[in-house]
């Protein structure tokens, strides 16, 4: 999905494509992509379209913000050494007391290694504080790359023509917001003439 959409941007290593001038265009674009192609083409191995897909399953149970961060720490398991401390790639945390001796699961971020949940057995044992910190974030914590490399364009502004496609099916819909509004002078105007 990602090569088929990005192909159509120009790079600024001169690759030819649709030049975007800013995030909001960027955005609108790629909605417009998402709506008119992605959902509907069928999949080659589900022989649906994704939409239709992701329909059937509704409705959607919303999860909660702390759940969803939770959903995307990593954790590793240390053992507290006699000083209440523990090390995890370079830095060191101190941790209550009563934990010394123990095996204890810390949970973070991995690109924030500054803020540490603590447990024990699958229970909070509180946070670890740190100590002294040599590395931010955690040694496979890498920036996103491309999963694909990017395919040659066609030099047709697609973007642009599924773009007008998508501008024209939303203005075929009605507008009610628009409805609401006191007519204007000129229509006033007309009535009356």
């Amino acid at each position: 999905m990602n090569g088929e959409f990005t192909v159509e941007i120009a790079s600024d290593k001169g690759e030819v494509g649709r030049e975007i001038k800013d995030l909001a265009e960027m955005n609108r674009l790629f909605t417009a992509w998402v709506e008119n192609i992605y959902h509907r083409r069928v999949h080659s191995e589900t022989k649906q379209e994704p939409l239709q897909r992701w329909m059937a399953g509704a409705p959607f149970p919303i999860p909660q913000p702390a759940d969803l961060a939770e959903a995307f720490r990593w954790s590793e398991h240390r053992r507290v050494a006699k000083t209440a401390t523990v090390s995890l790639h370079g830095n060191r945390y101190q941790v209550e007391p009563e934990l010394v001796g123990h095996k204890v699961e810390l949970v973070f971020d991995p690109f924030d290694l500054t803020f540490l949940r603590v447990r024990l057995d699958g229970k909070d044992a509180g946070t670890a504080t740190p100590f002294q910190i040599e590395r931010h974030s955690h040694p496979k914590a890498r920036p996103e790359v491309p999963a694909e490399k990017p395919r040659v364009t066609t030099g047709i502004d697609y973007l642009g023509l599924v773009d007008n496609a998508h501008s024209n099916h939303l203005g075929t819909k009605i507008n009610y917001a628009a409805l609401a509004d006191p007519p204007t002078e000129a229509a006033d105007l007309t009535r009356e003439g």
